[in-house]
């Protein structure tokens, strides 16, 4: 009697959007090292540092694709190439996102409160912030939950994982910033929607709705005369790593975390219940 080896799991083909950095980057490698999937690490204007995140993840088979998600055009586009690159996307995380950016200082945070904003300002922000974080999001998810339909999985892995980033400002609020709070909201309530229209397909959808993250471009509130208050919002007194969200993203689209399809997952540290 000869005993067989145990068999090795097929590896996925992993769309990562918005992986030139933070979360994003943490999520690419995450899906390389511990799941030993391909990743498709996409970009909107960061090359060099996605092509940096490519190359450092582990194994092979990974890729990188640009596109500014607020353009249609592009965002078909890169979606076609991660695909081709991949052979299938089995799962997609919904990473990339602005919170209020003015293009002509490379990437500036801007006050778009009432208060404070221009109606020029007011009316721009709004266009860019609902362009990219849910219309760009959801062409993305459109084209990749048509093409999971359409082109079968390996045998043993479940037909799709769509994981989307929202944020715990869609329910505690952004004074300073609502359109990025009404945005994620949005993604919110499209991740709930495709839930229930995907399912029947094999697809689950899920989100998750993280607090403050100490990214790269937190460090400068973090490290701030704001930075002690931030962290006092949790009760554990600091803020979330890129490394736990990582780590919750890969087990929401674990193919064993289907029943979690249609939950928004609170992942702030008890800093806003609801």
């Amino acid at each position: 009697m000869t005993i067989s080896e145990p068999s090795t799991p097929p590896r996925r083909g992993v769309l990562v959007t918005g992986a030139s950095r933070g979360v994003g980057a943490e999520v690419a490698r995450v899906f390389a090292s511990v799941c030993g999937d391909r990743v498709a690490v996409h970009y909107r204007s960061s090359r060099a540092e996605a092509e940096a995140v490519a190359a450092g993840l582990e194994g092979d088979g990974h890729t990188v694709v640009q596109g500014d998600l607020a353009d249609p055009q592009q965002v078909e586009r890169l979606v076609g190439e991660a695909a081709a690159a991949l052979g299938r996307i089995d799962v997609l995380v919904n990473n990339a996102a602005l919170f209020a950016e003015d293009p002509s200082t490379q990437g500036r945070r801007l006050d778009l409160s009432v208060e404070h904003s221009s109606y020029e300002d007011w009316v721009q922000g709004w266009r860019r912030t609902t362009d990219v974080n849910l219309l760009g999001t959801a062409n993305v998810t459109y084209l990749v939950a048509r093409h999971m339909m359409e082109v079968d999985p390996a045998h043993d892995l479940p037909r799709g994982r769509i994981v989307t980033v929202g944020s715990r400002g869609a329910y505690r609020g952004e004074p300073q910033v609502p359109a990025y709070g009404a945005s994620k909201a949005g993604v919110h309530a499209m991740t709930q929607s495709l839930a229930v229209a995907l399912a029947p397909h094999g697809i689950a959808c899920v989100g998750i709705a993280p607090g403050f993250i100490a990214t790269d471009m937190g460090a400068a509130v973090l490290d701030g005369p704001q930075g002690d208050a931030v962290r006092a919002q949790s009760p554990f007194g600091r803020v979330a790593t890129p490394q736990e969200v990582a780590a919750a993203v890969m087990t929401l689209a674990e193919p064993g975390a289907e029943w979690a399809s249609g939950a928004i997952v609170d992942f702030n540290g008890a800093s806003y219940l609801h």
